[in-house]
């Protein structure tokens, strides 16, 4: 195991070692991140709109915007966007932490002698 400049791990293949870093960089954007191909693919499908608080999204702001699946699962993705819905950045967090919290909630529920 190699260490970068900052004392963090790095695993490299042999190859990889070879390569210079615009080499990398080149490969990495020709393959396409998968990502961003959902990504891409669920702003064609249900447009720059956020599905939850309904604010508009265009071309300045749409990094605002990002992709919540639905079931939880980042890796079914799949091509008709079923699911996958658009949410705005403060919506998608909020998505997230209720479920938390839910989880949260129900594991101290009967703990303090409540229920």
């Amino acid at each position: 195991m190699r260490h970068n400049r900052l004392g963090r791990r790095t695993l490299s293949t042999g190859k990889d070692r070879d390569k210079s870093v615009a080499e990398i960089i080149r490969e990495l954007k020709q393959s396409g991140s998968p990502q961003n191909d959902y990504r891409r693919h669920s702003l064609a499908i249900h447009g720059l709109i956020c599905a939850k608080c309904g604010q508009e999204f265009d071309e300045r702001n749409r990094h605002l915007l990002t992709v919540h699946h639905k079931d939880g699962n980042h890796k079914n993705n799949p091509p008709d966007g079923s699911n996958w819905e658009n949410l705005c950045i403060y919506c998608h967090e909020d998505e997230h932490s209720r479920g938390l919290l839910a989880d949260y909630l129900d594991n101290n529920r009967g703990s303090n002698g409540t229920d």
